[in-house]
């Protein structure tokens, strides 16, 4: 080999290893530009005052004190760590804390993703598998816990994949990464559910006296996965308070990260399907059972749950790696034995240029830039009135809970939906958007409500003007306010 031959192999080994870095900052600039519109989901204030009562009392919430509908009820946060951190965040800067740490997750997400791909497909199509991946995810991308899992899913399964793909079973070693999941969000059943299918791809070609054996200590390893996602403060409660969401049933069609995928319109996912099926018959892929399984699953998935498209598009390719990359597998680049410490000193330097100038570029625009969260969620004036007037009992619309919860204001109902139940939501649901109008008057009376709080662009409102006993006091392009017929008024505030 001659020495310019070598020295060209070093270069690309030192550059491609630079490759899911620049990915991952320039993902991360992108989402520090735009991070307004991260801040679009008001069960981000929920999820940073509960962790910032963890922080105050040195302990985990284990019933419900922000509602007035269930007080005292078990409820457990299978994210308290993700709250704990977004807390932490947002009490030291503000919304640009919570903006900047999601950015951070959406980078790591983005590099990880690359460096798993780079190992089968040339780097353009991995920097474009990450793309579309991103592409796919915007509708879901917001300052909430599942942002700050979303690296770790990805770690995860492309750990999983990889020994799959190299028949062996994985390591031990990468166990911690369940619990970090498990402490982060309550999607972390998926990645236990995902190492069956992952075993049956690693035996599916071995004879039968390897199948026996690597199948053992596939098992064995989930065992151990299940086993540290219950190192958490909560044990094992934490697999059941995960599962709980999925136990909703029709409810899970009203919430709309819940609801199926709509293709009314022609979307991103829809492309990406079609793309999917193309691509398949184009390079005539031949995959095992496992691997289509797989496929199928989380194709399943985001056809079922909106909220799982971002699933489909991280982990998709990663299945799809391996095959792609077989017909024309990519030439070793990896650096010779030989190479110096000084080259790897070169590479090492400009990862922390990379780092510091994305670091230098966050200051700079935070310097100038007031990160501000969606106003059609964020009801001041109104809730302003309603303090004003100690109103104790309010009956408030589904998006307007968790910013009741971030000003003390005890809640009829917020996102938390699994601690609510089916039918108390689903009955609120059908109260409020007119479907059953003749509910609303019953839960009112059932409650002792004082007052509601429902958004200006709902079916609420006009059903209660209409209603007896009740009158209409305040109203902007945000929220309106019904008060029982009787009750004196009150200086309204200046609209916002």
């Amino acid at each position: 080999m001659s020495l310019s031959f070598t020295n060209s192999i070093t270069v690309q080994s030192r550059a491609r290893a630079l490759v899911p870095l620049c990915v991952g900052v320039g993902a991360y600039l992108f989402f520090l530009y735009i991070g307004d519109t991260l801040l679009q989901d008001s069960d981000s204030f929920w999820q940073i005052k509960i962790g910032q009562w963890i922080l105050d009392h040195h302990a985990l919430p284990t019933t419900d004190f922000y509602s007035f509908t269930r007080p005292g009820e078990p409820w457990i946060s299978t994210s308290w760590l993700s709250q704990v951190l977004f807390s932490i965040s947002y009490t030291q800067w503000d919304w640009a804390g919570p903006v900047v740490l999601t950015a951070l997750a959406i980078a790591a997400s983005a590099a990880i993703f690359v460096y798993l791909l780079e190992a089968h497909l040339e780097i353009p199509r991995s920097v474009l598998f990450a793309m579309l991946a991103v592409l796919l995810s915007l509708h879901h991308i917001l300052a909430r816990p599942h942002m700050l899992a979303l690296p770790v899913m990805i770690a995860w399964v492309g750990i999983l994949m990889n020994a799959a793909d190299r028949k062996v079973a994985p390591s031990w070693v990468w166990l911690p990464l369940m619990s970090l999941w498990a402490n982060l969000h309550g999607g972390f059943v998926l990645g236990l559910a995902l190492i069956g299918p992952m075993a049956l791809e690693a035996i599916w070609t071995l004879d039968s006296g390897r199948q026996v054996r690597l199948l053992t200590r596939w098992f064995l390893f989930g065992v151990a996965a299940m086993a540290a996602a219950c190192v958490t403060p909560y044990g094992w409660r934490t697999l059941l308070g995960a599962t709980n969401i999925l136990n909703l049933g029709e409810l899970l069609s009203v919430i709309s990260e819940w609801m199926p995928a709509n293709f009314a319109s022609f979307s991103a996912f829809e492309a990406a399907i079609l793309g999917l099926i193309a691509i398949g018959l184009f390079r005539g892929l031949t995959l095992s059972p496992p691997r289509i399984a797989l496929i199928l699953l989380f194709t399943w998935m985001g056809l079922t749950h909106v909220r799982s498209i971002e699933a489909f598009a991280f982990l998709v390719p990663l299945v799809l790696a391996k095959p792609l990359g077989e017909p024309s597998p990519l030439p070793q680049t990896d650096a010779p034995a030989g190479e110096s410490w000084a080259a790897r000193y070169v590479t090492i330097t400009g990862a922390l240029m990379i780092a510091a100038a994305a670091w230098t570029t966050t200051s700079i625009y935070m310097s100038h830039h007031r990160f501000t969260f969606t106003m059609d969620q964020t009801p001041v004036a109104a809730v302003d009135l309603l303090q004003q007037r100690k109103t104790q009992r309010i009956f408030n619309g589904y998006q307007f809970g968790g910013y009741l919860i971030s000003r003390d204001v005890p809640v009829f109902v917020d996102g938390r939906a699994e601690l609510y139940g089916e039918k108390f939501v689903m009955d609120f649901f059908k109260a409020t958007e007119g479907k059953k109008p003749a509910l609303l008057p019953q839960l009112l009376d059932e409650y002792k409500i004082d007052a509601t709080l429902l958004g200006a662009d709902t079916p609420g409102p006009q059903i209660l003007d209409h209603i007896k006993g009740w009158k209409r006091l305040y109203a902007d392009n945000i929220a309106v306010i019904h008060v029982r017929d009787g009750e004196p008024a009150a200086a309204v505030p200046a609209k916002p």
